[in-house]
């Protein structure tokens, strides 16, 4: 496809909260004639375009783990800094539960992603395990943005931190490529066999 074809336009979504940084939009097709010389001669039916989600989700899968990092590292560091009743708040056991269940969440995505990685270089790694990873670790960073908020106190949602940049972002890529839902409907599909959403 390309722009100025009768019948394709991509208008542009304006005022978001989330992935402020990219311009975000519509595909809309309306009686859109494509020439042959268009047409991909070698993928058949939805291979190509799913093929390509394939790719999208495991990106997100690894980017998700990231933005984790960055909201756990603020936050370790702020509560070595942030000094409460004479001593730093990283020295309370609520606050050592938060960061130690945060670092083992994403070791874990980490294990999970880097195993995937492994399978897909051997051309082993099938859809429904990409859905698994996706919707793992975007729900793992999440979760860890949240709790990074709670250390970070009143502080957590100013511009001064990462964290509500990290989190409302997160808040689109919960849905995007693909549905927290929808995932874990692959999932299901792919451990019964049967199909839930046909």
């Amino acid at each position: 496809m390309e722009r100025g074809w009768a019948g394709f336009s991509t208008p542009e979504t304006h005022g978001k909260w989330s992935l402020r940084a990219s311009a975000t939009g519509e595909l809309v097709f309306d009686n859109v004639k494509v020439p042959k010389s268009h047409v991909f001669t070698t993928v058949k039916g939805l291979k190509g375009p799913l093929s390509c989600l394939n790719s999208a989700r495991y990106g997100i899968a690894w980017g998700a783990i990231g933005a984790a990092m960055d909201c756990y590292m603020s936050a370790l560091n702020y509560s070595k800094e942030r000094i409460q009743f004479g001593r730093p708040i990283g020295g309370f056991q609520l606050t050592q539960k938060k960061l130690a269940e945060m670092i083992t969440e994403i070791t874990k995505a980490q294990l999970l992603t880097w195993r995937l990685g492994v399978l897909k270089n051997e051309h082993r790694a099938t859809p429904a395990q990409i859905s698994m990873a996706k919707r793992n670790n975007v729900f793992m960073a999440l979760t860890i943005a949240r709790e990074a908020r709670q250390i970070h106190g009143g502080m957590g949602i100013t511009g001064e931190y990462p964290i509500m940049r990290h989190m409302m972002n997160l808040e689109s890529v919960i849905t995007y490529e693909g549905t927290h839902d929808i995932h874990l409907l692959i999932t299901g599909m792919d451990v019964t066999g049967i199909a839930a959403f046909e």
